[in-house]
């Protein structure tokens, strides 16, 4: 089944986030990590604002999803750049955090990371938090295009044996060619579908 997607909502402050009802998906990653470029390839369609400034995104961007098990994709701010003033990025985390640790109906993260680099600092520092909300998560490394192809096997083993916590073995994806998407997709849509759809929480 093909996905049919719309923007439901743009929420700069935790008044503004959407009544929980249907399950999330979010993604999360560094700023510059190709998340905008995903979401629209993921979606099929250009919803997501993909600019050429990193750490543009401000806001948590939720999308409804029409799919086998209905869900919203939720676009949570980049990390990791510096540029913004302290109190701009201390009102994202708090806006993040509020989102991540309170909300019932998170069901999976999307934890992007540049194939290039494998995981920074900051990175496993998300990865760590995640893990103690008892957050589920997948890693996605992005811009897979970047790395020659036959690099890619040994690459991620060398990143799964450096340490990284996924709920599954980590998808190879490039919005760019499109590569690792439909794996994505459908990783996303057997998780959903093989668990119920009331929120009870961080597990």
């Amino acid at each position: 089944m093909l996905w049919k997607a719309s923007l439901e909502a743009t929420c700069f402050s935790i008044p503004q986030l959407p009544p929980e009802g249907t399950p999330e998906v979010a993604v999360a990653g560094r700023s510059n990590v190709g998340k905008s470029t995903l979401i629209n390839a993921l979606l099929g369609t250009r919803l997501a604002h993909v600019g050429a400034t990193p750490g543009k995104t401000r806001s948590i961007n939720f999308y409804s999803v029409q799919a086998a098990t209905p869900f919203r994709l939720v676009d949570l701010p980049g990390y990791g750049y510096a540029s913004r003033s302290k109190a701009e990025r201390n009102e994202w985390s708090r806006l993040v955090a509020a989102y991540v640790e309170r909300r019932k109906t998170l069901r999976l993260v999307c934890h992007l990371v540049d194939f290039r680099h494998g995981l920074l600092g900051n990175d496993r520092a998300l990865q760590e938090w995640l893990s103690g909300c008892g957050r589920t998560m997948l890693v996605v490394f992005t811009k897979a295009d970047k790395v020659a192809r036959g690099r890619h096997r040994a690459l991620l083993q060398e990143y799964v044996r450096g340490g990284l916590i996924s709920v599954d073995v980590p998808v190879i994806t490039s919005g760019e060619s499109r590569s690792g998407v439909e794996d994505l997709r459908n990783f996303i849509g057997r998780f959903l579908g093989g668990m119920g759809t009331e929120g009870d929480g961080p597990r």
